[in-house]
């Protein structure tokens, strides 16, 4: 089984109150996700990341580049996959 690829789409801008304007994350965020070795884990992850990103508001480019970060790295993005079909 293929990681689940990390939520970061390489902007890396802590611009939005130590958020990343790419991503949501703050760093400490980041720093946090690459110690998670489970599938499941990285999922509910990136799955607290897409509910931040909803509070935080102007995050719509994420989702298309995390798409297509997964499928650069042959990973089904099964987070995304999950909230279309809710």
């Amino acid at each position: 089984m293929t990681k689940v690829p990390s939520p970061c789409i390489n902007v890396c801008k802590f611009k939005r109150a130590g958020h990343c304007i790419g991503c949501s994350m703050t760093k400490k965020q980041k720093s946090a996700f690459k110690k998670l070795k489970k599938s499941v884990h990285r999922e509910a992850f990136v799955e607290l990341v897409i509910a931040q990103q909803a509070v935080l508001g102007r995050y719509k480019h994420w989702q298309q580049a995390y798409d297509k970060q997964c499928h650069g790295k042959s990973a089904k993005n099964t987070v995304l996959d999950e909230n279309k079909a809710a």
